[in-house]
């Protein structure tokens, strides 16, 4: 129940204060080929270690490629993409990317069972809520908020990016990569804050559950 509350003021909060330009998917099409060579054509990635685009909602990406022409989410090859790009480039190419569709991928079996009950409930023991209250029971998100949709994302990008998040919220110093681009100032967000709670064995299950996971 706190963890849907926290979601439902971050919600409206986020729907109140922040507007961007209407995009164009044929325009970003057009603008898309640099994307294809890491995100795949119609934005399903051909290699695990990068994320699939397919279906994400526009909100979502347009606030990611602003996050990092920023500086506020940090990556060499993205930050020197979008350096050249307009608030209108990255309004097209959010249009285009979220008008496909993804192909969901498959959990492995083994962890299964282990992945789907922490995504539906959480660990309670350890004050972790469940990823579905923010992502929904199917994956799909909640676009209005930029919850990003996750179901059938590769599960090699989503553990990468969820041990990112753990390093951020522990502030791990001896982690290769951080992530912080959803938290408010120097706290820690509600995905550093979750993630710093999870074991390599929850991100591995959590991650593959997941990949599988489709509306």
């Amino acid at each position: 129940m706190k963890s849907l509350k926290l979601c439902a003021l971050l919600l409206a909060g986020l729907v109140a204060g922040h507007a961007q330009a209407a995009g164009d998917a044929d325009a970003g099409q057009a603008k898309s080929a640099v994307c294809a060579a890491c995100h795949g054509p119609d934005g399903n990635s051909p290699m695990a270690m990068y994320p699939k685009l397919a279906g994400q909602s526009e909100q979502y990406l347009n606030k990611q490629m602003h996050d990092f022409k920023s500086g506020l989410r940090e990556d060499p090859v993205m930050q020197a993409q979008v350096a050249t790009l307009s608030d209108q480039d990255m309004a097209d190419l959010s249009a285009y990317f979220a008008a496909q569709t993804i192909e969901t991928g498959m959990a492995k079996p083994d962890l299964v069972a282990e992945g789907e009950r922490l995504f539906r409930g959480g660990n309670m023991e350890k004050g972790m809520a469940a990823c579905s209250g923010c992502h929904s029971p199917t994956g799909a998100g909640i676009a209005a908020a930029r919850f990003p949709a996750i179901g059938g994302q590769s599960a090699e990008y989503v553990e990468a990016q969820l041990r990112a998040f753990r390093a951020a919220g522990r502030d791990d110093l001896d982690a290769a990569k951080y992530r912080r681009n959803d938290a408010d100032g120097e706290a820690p967000g509600m995905m550093q804050t979750i993630a710093a709670k999870m074991s390599d064995r929850e991100i591995r299950a959590l991650a593959s559950f997941i990949s599988g996971l489709s509306d």
